[in-house]
């Protein structure tokens, strides 16, 4: 008998204390992958305001004409000189002797030798000046370089030739179509116009006030 009591009240202690271990909280971490990307330490120095898209310009079409380098703008210095070298296919903005930024580009589809005429598809050379802009092109954006100077135009009036005129820096055509093709052509396209990427036609928008001098070299 006293087995009996003995055996019923081992049982009745470990059934208490099995049922004290399972009503304990377990705390097991939740497995969920990393799907962002490794942080990127930089000096904060260099860090500059993100780019904020412009609100005409689609998320999927900044993604695909975006500069692959970055998506950051760089510090907001004073550009006070624009230059493009024909031969390498570059825009270089320029703060005093600092280069800030520089970007490709594409020229027209006869880009070897100054601008003569009209509808020569030829990008002039010179130093000339961004007077204006327009936030309405039907590429994106865009901003005027005031060829031909004075010089040129009077030298094309003694020729009897039209020298042309309304030449830009401007982003992509706003044709899907249009603009599909050109990126993957990789070639100068324009009628004599300097064309870049979007991102970095807002980027040039933002930093180069009008009336900034531009030289255009072969």
């Amino acid at each position: 008998m006293n087995r009996v009591l003995g055996s019923l009240l081992i049982g009745i202690v470990l059934a208490s204390v099995a049922s004290s271990v399972f009503a304990l909280p377990v705390n097991i971490p939740a497995i969920v992958p990393n799907l962002e990307r490794a942080s990127v330490l930089v000096p904060e120095s260099d860090l500059a305001q993100p780019v904020m898209p412009d609100s005409r310009m689609d998320a999927i079409g900044l993604d695909i004409f975006a500069p692959r380098s970055s998506q950051v703008m760089p510090k907001q210095d004073t550009v006070d000189y624009v230059v493009v070298r024909k031969k390498e296919r570059k825009l270089l903005l320029y703060a005093g002797d600092a280069l800030i930024k520089s970007y490709p580009i594409a020229l027209g589809k006869n880009p070897v030798g100054q601008k003569q005429r009209e509808g020569d598809s030829r990008t002039p050379e010179g130093v000339y000046t961004l007077d204006w802009r327009n936030p309405d092109s039907r590429f994106y954006r865009s901003i005027h370089v005031n060829y031909p100077n004075q010089k040129q135009l009077k030298h094309a009036r003694a020729q009897g030739i039209d020298p042309g005129g309304e030449i830009m820096i401007h982003g992509q055509p706003s044709d899907w179509t249009e603009r599909i093709a050109l990126t993957f052509g990789g070639k100068d396209w324009t009628e004599g116009c300097i064309a870049v990427e979007n991102q970095a036609m807002q980027e040039i928008w933002n930093l180069v006030a009008d009336n900034t001098l531009i030289e255009i070299m072969p």
